[in-house]
């Protein structure tokens, strides 16, 4: 089956998430702000929690969101404020997932995203979601990845 890793990360976390599925066979590709957020903790925090809590959607540096090919596609995006990342929500409504097996993962601070999980339930009912707690502090979250394959 092939699979697609569609991502967004802001602290690093999403890009561990990429190497592990490249090394599973997935193709990868991150998706970019054309404006970053602030690399201050507090800036970004506040910035993006505000952004993603009103469902703002970035505007992206040009990306390939072309799906043909491709079986399985997993969206990847950091929680904000409970929710996506404003890239992700850009990401959503610029692709066509009807007819692909679609998963989620979520790197969160808590471990947990209950907004955004009602949201998959919501508008992706058949969606499979994986909850990764900071991979980059707890690496062996990693390996919850493993249940997409």
């Amino acid at each position: 089956m092939n699979t697609l890793f569609l991502y967004y990360s802001f602290s690093g976390n999403g890009d561990l998430v990429a190497d592990r599925l490249r090394e599973k066979g997935a193709e990868v590709r991150k998706v970019l702000p054309q404006k970053p957020l602030p690399r201050s903790f507090f800036g970004a925090i506040f910035k993006g929690g505000f952004l993603a809590a009103i469902g703002h959607k970035a505007k992206l540096q040009p990306w390939d969101n072309g799906l043909d090919g491709f079986d399985r596609v997993v969206i990847g995006s950091p929680i904000w404020n409970g929710r996506f990342s404003c890239p992700i929500n850009t990401v959503l409504t610029s692709v066509d997932l009807a007819g692909k097996e679609v998963f989620f993962v979520f790197y969160a601070a808590s471990g947990t995203a209950p907004k955004a999980l009602a949201r998959i339930q919501k508008e992706y009912p058949a969606a499979k979601v994986v909850v990764l707690k900071e991979p980059k502090k707890y690496s062996d979250e990693l390996n919850k990845l493993d249940e997409l394959f």
